[in-house]
């Protein structure tokens, strides 16, 4: 959608940062409580919280079961620290940089420390942002904060158990402002990927594609565990995990049916189209176990649901529930395929498969949802062969850009960081007790 200019805005030198004084005045971005429509403002606050609840405690629950329980707390603490640190980057110029009038490619500084947002009981107004106009711009704030949360944490499960706790809070800061927020910007903000028309309803690209494909790069770049491929390191406790897949399942009803930032019929069918892809993604998990001989495993349910809901997520507000079916089935398989044989093949150490769900997931859910979008939900007129071109044009376009860019911020992280992993010894004592002076008994 592409977000109406403000009326004075002070551009600054430079082509890319386009607004590094503040706007004038961003008057119409003020409107009457009267305007304000309770019932959205209620279900997107709620599903601002059903996101946070995705990351604390579901991924850090869905990954702390996973890891070995030498490292349980420094894997949870990942998804903690994370949610902090993004949450005040978000506050000081990340919501700013990714939904204020800027060019194409990156917003303004408008909201800067989140600057004008506010209200006047005594007016009775209160700011919105253009795109989410029934509500509050503080409610739209904040659930845009929560997505930002959950991308960066989804990228510490590609190098669990080995990177240095300051090097990953160093990247994580970095990734979430030079990455997620142009790419935000570009499908969300009024940029260039939303003006060539790409469906995105909830992240397939913004969230998936960009988390997964950083995850590839930082596993390759900081190495395999020590042992990898030689030593047995079976999942520590997968109640957990189940648990926090649980939590991840229902959180992203507010992921997806939030995204339509209206308690309306939009939002009932990406609701309905969620729940149908991830029970489609965990039942093709456990036949693709069953027809590869393999026992059908909890961990294989859990990945099976959270790739069925990767692959739906760009697609929720595009889809009728015949098209879930087919990208919870499809997507699933295809994350079974890359998190088993192709990881298996090229010999990385994707740790906790950031890349081969949420990465390969998040390509093969963008591009199909250019094959079984509905005009009839979104009231478009998109044909299949151009809106593949688009959807794949802009998945690749992602990819490039979070790989090299997460590349560099890498290189970077480990020459002030002294390097990116903990000393072997380190490594083979566990992150918990050396890192943070705590361990699990």
């Amino acid at each position: 959608m592409k977000i109406p200019q403000p009326k004075h805005v002070v551009m600054a030198a430079s082509a890319f940062f386009p607004a590094l004084c503040f706007a004038a005045g961003t008057e119409e971005w003020w409107k009457p409580f009267s305007e304000i429509n309770s019932g959205d403002t209620a279900w997107v606050m709620t599903s601002a919280v059903l996101v946070l609840f995705m990351t604390i405690p579901g991924l850090a629950l869905f990954y702390g079961g996973m890891v070995r329980k030498k490292n349980i707390l420094s894997t949870m603490m990942h998804s903690f620290s994370v949610a902090a640190l993004v949450s005040i980057l978000w506050m000081v110029c990340g919501y700013s940089l990714a939904f204020t009038p800027g060019n194409a490619f990156i917003g303004g500084l408008d909201r800067f420390f989140l600057n004008g947002m506010s209200l006047d009981m005594g007016k009775e107004m209160v700011t919105v942002a253009p795109n989410a106009s029934s509500i509050p711009e503080t409610v739209f704030m904040v659930f845009q904060m929560t997505f930002a949360v959950i991308s960066t944490a989804i990228i510490t499960g590609a190098f669990a158990e080995r990177m240095k706790f300051s090097a990953m809070m160093l990247f994580s800061g970095l990734w979430m402002m030079l990455v997620y927020v142009p790419t935000a910007h570009w499908v969300w903000g009024g940029g260039f990927m939303a003006e060539n028309g790409v469906f995105d309803y909830a992240g397939g690209t913004v969230v998936h594609i960009n988390a997964g494909i950083a995850g590839l790069v930082a596993a390759i770049m900081v190495g395999k565990r020590v042992g990898y491929g030689k030593e047995a390191m079976p999942p520590h406790n997968m109640a957990l995990t189940l648990t926090g897949a649980a939590m991840l399942w229902v959180g992203w009803f507010g992921f997806n049916a939030g995204s339509a930032v209206a308690a309306n019929a939009s939002a009932g069918m990406a609701m309905a189209v969620t729940q149908i892809a991830a029970a489609a993604g965990a039942l093709t998990w456990l036949l693709c176990e069953k027809l590869a001989a393999h026992r059908p495993s909890a961990l294989g349910l859990a990945s099976g649901a959270v790739a069925g809901l990767v692959g739906i997520t760009p697609a929720a507000g595009f889809v009728d529930p015949r098209g879930a079916l087919a990208l919870g089935i499809l997507t699933a398989a295809a994350c079974y395929f890359a998190s088993v044989i192709i990881k298996r093949k090229l010999g990385y150490d994707d740790s906790l498969d950031a890349f081969g769900i949420h990465g390969f997931g998040g390509l093969v859910g963008a591009i199909l949802t250019g094959v079984f979008f509905s005009n009839p939900i979104f009231g478009g007129d998109a044909t299949i062969g151009s809106q593949v071109l688009i959807q794949t044009q802009e998945a690749l376009t992602t990819v490039v850009y979070s790989g090299v860019v997460s590349f560099v911020i890498l290189k970077v992280v480990g020459l002030v960081c002294g390097g990116l992993r903990v000393e072997k010894d380190v490594e083979r004592e566990g992150l918990d007790l050396n890192i943070h002076g705590e361990r699990v008994e």
